[in-house]
């Protein structure tokens, strides 16, 4: 299995998030992607590639392009206001407020997110559009007859709505992936396994018949992101019945966790998608500093292979995951899993 990784994503490093009323260092840091790309290697799991250029107007599949222009232009209006310093959201438009876009900085920071959990600095933009790049280019290998490709992207991206950042994320690589499947004429589905559910995934695709979503996750009535995920939550309009949430409660172990994969995996198997995008968060495991969920690292080659017995061409895009020295293990044993049943 090929793996596409940019050194890009060192650009962005946001030191700081608010988690609790406090300020503390971000949980979602450079480290994370480089134990991970060290595991690959160490592991010979296959050649490690750089990504093609395919360009930042690919934002514009699922992201609207004013969301897009902002993200391209936030930390320099930041400096000038503020100086060199970490750029966080400190006010959000409530429902009954205007919906109005400010001219301030500040303003348009909380006008573009949902949470404080989107530091920006300098270098966010040229590492979340070379995220994107990672994703296509894995996409692109595919589509072009590969069984299967790794898209080792950070920042993460399924948090991201077509207008909104929010959870370490600020585009959304597997969305538009999958996009990217439906404009070339394939049917898609997206498998999101990160602990937190993928609101912006769903919130992007939920009146659509060609994209199904299914997501397992921590039960958004204990769990961020709180607001989406719930099980009744099953697409709109012709999007009815295209989206699968299976919330699970804070303690999930295997036996629990594998039998709701099983219920995903056949309805993906009865969906008979041509691409499969895989949100890879491997923040289910057990000593997660941030999630509940109570996976072994040995489960996460159970997981793969039960990806792989879904039997269609899979492209896995890098999500979550803030146990930093376990993650390239888990990492590597989930597409450890889906080549060994692949061979059988």
């Amino acid at each position: 299995m090929k793996t596409i990784f940019s050194e890009d994503h060192k650009l962005h490093d946001g030191t700081v998030e608010l988690i609790g009323g406090t300020l503390v260092p971000s949980f979602e840091c450079p480290r994370r992607a480089e134990i991970v790309i060290n595991r690959v290697r160490d592991q010979k799991l296959g050649p490690v590639i750089e990504p093609t250029r395919f360009g930042i107007e690919n934002a514009a599949l699922v992201h609207a392009p004013d969301f897009v222009k902002f993200l391209s232009i936030a930390y320099d209006d930041w400096e000038k206001a503020h100086g060199d310093t970490v750029a966080l959201p400190i006010a959000w438009p409530g429902r009954s407020f205007s919906q109005r876009v400010p001219d301030a900085i500040d303003g348009r920071l909380g006008f573009y997110s949902f949470d404080a959990g989107v530091p920006l600095v300098r270098g966010t933009f040229p590492a979340a559009a070379s995220a994107i790049d990672v994703a296509l280019t894995g996409l692109a290998l595919v589509t072009g007859g590969e069984r299967a490709a790794f898209a080792l992207c950070r920042p993460p991206g399924h948090h991201a709505t077509a207008d909104q950042m929010g959870g370490y994320c600020y585009f959304n690589n597997a969305a538009i992936a999958a996009e990217s499947v439906t404009r070339q004429g394939g049917r898609v589905a997206i498998l999101d396994v990160d602990y937190h559910h993928g609101n912006g995934s769903q919130a992007i695709f939920y009146d659509r018949p060609d994209v199904l979503f299914v997501s397992l996750h921590g039960d958004p009535k204990q769990e961020y992101p709180y607001f989406l995920g719930y099980a009744d939550e099953t697409g709109v309009g012709r999007g009815e019945g295209y989206n699968l949430n299976l919330p699970l409660p804070w303690g999930t172990a295997w036996d629990t966790y594998g039998a709701a994969m099983e219920t995903a995996v056949a309805r993906i198997k009865a969906f008979a998608p041509d691409t499969l995008v895989v949100s890879l968060g491997l923040d289910t495991y057990m000593e997660d500093p941030i999630s509940h969920f109570r996976l072994d690292t040995a489960d996460y080659l159970r997981m793969g292979e039960q990806i792989a017995a879904i039997g269609t061409p899979t492209l896995f895009v890098f999500e979550g995951g803030y146990a930093v020295e376990p993650l390239g293990v888990n990492t590597v044993n989930v597409l450890t899993g889906f080549e060994e049943r692949m061979r059988r």
